[in-house]
């Protein structure tokens, strides 16, 4: 499948910065991280963000710079853990490129996500495993799903092949 926009979509801890960057340098493409430009937008952290102004705010920050994004080619997009659990994301998103979703199993999400506040909706772990299990359903509708386990290199060659570059 030709595109010139890849969205990388999954639970955190499944690796989405970290191969949209080597995924990016590999096509020459545009990197963007849309937490990192949330952060950069509301000048806090993601976990500040949830913490003062709560998640329904980060929710529609979040929402404005996906749509930001939209017209931008060339482009990798790492989202956040929960940009494609929303309806209107998730469509924005299908339509405007190709999502990829790295699965990772619960365990590793665990092994890979501490629960020391960082990342605000890891702190509760009974919370967490309902939201990794829920997300999934969503998560299904991507383009390409890739078990995340993989080596980084690996998982890049393989959505070079499957794009057809």
């Amino acid at each position: 499948m030709k595109t010139d926009k890849v969205y990388l979509v999954g639970f955190m801890g499944a690796g989405k910065s970290t191969l949209a960057r080597a995924l990016g340098r590999r096509l020459g493409w545009h990197v963007e991280d849309v937490d990192e430009l949330i952060e950069a937008r509301e000048r806090c952290t993601v976990a500040d963000l949830f913490a003062t102004r709560g998640e329904p705010y980060f929710r529609a920050a979040e929402r404005e710079v996906l749509r930001r994004l939209l017209p931008l080619r060339h482009a990798v997009v790492a989202t956040g853990g929960g940009t494609y659990a929303d309806a209107d994301n998730r469509s924005l998103i299908n339509e405007n490129g190709v999502a990829v979703w790295l699965d990772i199993p619960f365990p590793i999400a665990i092994e890979r996500v501490p629960a020391d506040g960082r990342r605000p909706l890891a702190a509760d772990r009974a919370r967490f495993e309902s939201l990794f299990h829920a997300r999934r359903l969503a998560y299904q509708q991507a383009h390409i799903r890739l078990d995340a386990t993989a080596p980084g290199e690996e998982l890049v060659e393989r959505i070079l092949d499957w794009l057809g570059y």
